[in-house]
């Protein structure tokens, strides 16, 4: 599969060339107002054996981009891999050959060169950065992208950042291999059901066997701890960048506060456990009650593994920590999403189109598909890939209706959305740019379409995404 997927990207290489498409100005950025980042390796070490992986590091070690909002996104991206990259700025709305997607918005980045990037950051929050390129965002390819506001300064918080992922020692590739493989069907025992009554449905759910779970970089044996004082306020800054698992967040002896998911701030919601699916991101207030050491996990759904890191006050001994959680986490649901409320939302409006989509597959062929169809690159290439065309200045909704038992994380490229309706009860949900379509469910999101190019839809299980769950929004001429 290495093989293939190396094909489809090479080929969008040069058609994107040929396009014109090439990312960041015609000028080059000056050395003093640029951020340098280096796609690159390094090791991480797992159940006591070191391997190498993706990493993406400024030359000083540091991971990812912190900044400020009203600030610009000057980057340059450096590849120092021997093969072919590129890096999706996740939430952020660029120009759309900005936006780090093969084909779609540039060519892929060649070994030892340079891309560079220019645009303004208009919204603050948590994001992240992730490869675009086959299967590395598996390989840990990924980064956290945080834009402050100043004027949280004032509120005298920790800022902890944390990227959750899921861990194998096995390639991607082969993992996708495997995945691919028909499945020996196996004889199903009888389940006596009461009259009247229908069967329960079963649910697909972590399609992966992992090795281990990581909260920034980091397995559970050897977790990262963030020393603060004995009361502190702590602004969790969580980053779902697993290729293929939900969690539950447990906050363990703590309550926190909900204030934003996927960077943009929503209605305070109080609680220990939050859900949060594969590409999004929660903004959770914490305050320690005193001196002490707060361990915060992260179990995976319907399971019990997990990963954790740890608020621990100057001094304090950190115990060791298993990793298996003492409870099965549940299945990640909509109950929170119909809670979740924008405190800037879209402005009130009708829409001007409304756009039915079916989320279809077969998780025993391993076919996921959007309408019963599959993206290939060689269709976006020939220029018959599937579309959903749009018009400057339309207010559009998209009806997402899950025909299949898996959840799929649903994500927009270059635009942020709100979540309207679900099951067909409106409601005005939070702003984000990645939503959980879980079984059978039925999602509608609104956006505005103010952003002219031609942008990647598509879910966010990196699996998914390569059997071919991906679509797109172009937008119209006239």
């Amino acid at each position: 599969m290495f093989d293939v997927t190396r094909r489809r990207f090479l080929h969008g290489l040069g058609a994107a060339a040929a396009a014109g498409t090439v990312a960041g100005p015609a000028r080059a950025l000056a050395a003093a107002d640029v951020t340098t980042l280096l796609i690159t390796t390094s090791t991480v070490e797992v159940l006591g054996r070191t391997v190498e992986m993706l990493d993406v590091l400024q030359p000083n070690g540091t991971r990812g981009i912190t900044t400020t909002v009203g600030s610009r996104f000057r980057v340059r991206e450096i590849n120092k891999l021997g093969v072919p990259t590129l890096m999706h700025w996740h939430g952020l709305t660029p120009p759309p050959h900005q936006d780090g997607v093969p084909i779609v918005s540039q060519p892929a980045l060649p070994p030892g060169e340079t891309y560079e990037y220019d645009f303004p950051l208009t919204e603050a929050g948590t994001y992240w950065m992730h490869s675009h390129q086959g299967l590395q965002e598996q390989s840990l390819l990924s980064g956290p992208l945080v834009i402050k506001d100043p004027a949280d300064d004032a509120l005298g918080e920790h800022d902890v950042v944390v990227e959750l992922a899921d861990f194998s020692f096995t390639s991607p590739e082969q993992v996708f291999a495997n995945l691919l493989r028909p499945a020996t069907p196996q004889p199903k025992p009888l389940t006596p059901v009461a009259p009247g009554k229908m069967p329960p449905m079963k649910r697909d759910a972590n399609d992966v066997n992992y090795d281990a779970f990581l909260a920034n970089r980091r397995p559970v044996a050897d977790p990262e701890v963030f020393r603060i004082e004995s009361r502190a306020r702590v602004r969790l800054r969580l980053i779902n960048s697993s290729s293929a698992t939900n969690y539950t967040v447990d906050l363990g002896a703590l309550t926190g506060t909900l204030v934003a998911v996927d960077g943009r701030p929503i209605a305070p919601v109080k609680g220990r456990r939050f859900g949060i699916g594969i590409a999004q991101r929660c903004d959770v207030r914490v305050e320690t009650p005193g001196p002490g050491v707060y361990p915060i996990f992260s179990v995976r759904e319907g399971d019990t593994p997990r990963s954790v890191f740890v608020l621990a006050s100057n001094g304090a001994n950190v115990p060791r920590y298993t990793a298996t959680s003492p409870f099965v986490a549940p299945y990640n649901d909509l109950v929170l999403e119909a809670q979740l409320r924008a405190t800037l939302p879209l402005a009130p409006r009708k829409a001007d189109r409304t756009i039915a989509m079916n989320l279809t597959g077969d998780m025993a062929k391993y076919a996921w598909t959007i309408d019963g169809a599959a993206w290939t690159d060689e269709l976006a290439l020939s220029g018959k890939a599937p579309f959903l065309g749009v018009k400057k200045g339309e207010r559009v909704e998209i009806v997402m209706q899950n025909k299949t038992m898996m959840t799929h994380p649903m994500h927009l490229h270059g635009h942020s959305f709100q979540v309207v309706a679900i099951g067909g009860q409106r409601f005005g949900g939070a702003m984000r740019d990645t939503v959980l379509v879980t079984p059978k469910a039925t999602v509608t999101i609104a956006f505005d379409a103010n952003n002219p190019g031609w942008w990647f839809y598509h879910c966010h299980n990196l699996y998914h995404l390569a059997a071919g769950m991906a679509t797109s929004v172009r937008y119209l001429s006239g």
